[in-house]
């Protein structure tokens, strides 16, 4: 083997190791005067996750009054932004649906809003009171029953 062939296979195993170990950032230690590495925070596959999801009880349960209440905080809220008006769909899928990506159970339907999904649905958890967000799912949970709160007329 020649010395620049030689050189040139040792130069490009040098800047694959030095490309595999950028997933660290160094910054300047004003306090040391050195150089530290600094790892970032790996992102999931569920925007503003928590170490915990919420538990599937529902403290309003079908609570009716609970139900307008999300109707009115869905509205509040611009939910129907991208749900549409009465959740039908828009730029955000339909809530009307039988079925869901990520599951339709109390709990789920929780932490979707609260932690948000990938391909669009942000995270309300940092925003909003867990009691609002269940009083949304309360409402969520009614569509496409006779119990819905202000149903779309047909």
């Amino acid at each position: 083997m020649t010395m620049p062939r030689l050189l040139l296979i040792l130069l490009t195993a040098a800047s694959v190791s030095a490309l595999g170990g950028c997933r660290s950032k160094v910054i300047a230690d004003s306090a040391a005067g050195g150089a530290a590495p600094v790892t970032g925070t790996p992102i999931g596959p569920i925007p503003g996750g928590s170490p915990q999801p919420v538990g599937p009880t529902n403290p309003y349960g079908t609570d009716r009054s609970a139900a307008e209440a999300g109707r009115k905080l869905f509205v509040q809220y611009n939910c129907y932004g991208c749900h549409g008006g009465h959740a039908g769909g828009g730029m955000g899928p339909s809530l009307r649906d039988q079925v869901w990506i990520y599951g339709s159970t109390d709990a789920d339907i929780f932490n979707s809003i609260a932690q948000g999904r990938a391909e669009g649905m942000p995270a309300w958890g940092t925003k909003l009171p867990a009691d609002q967000i269940w009083q949304i799912v309360s409402y969520v949970k009614t569509l496409r029953t006779n119990q819905e709160a202000d149903p779309p007329s047909e």
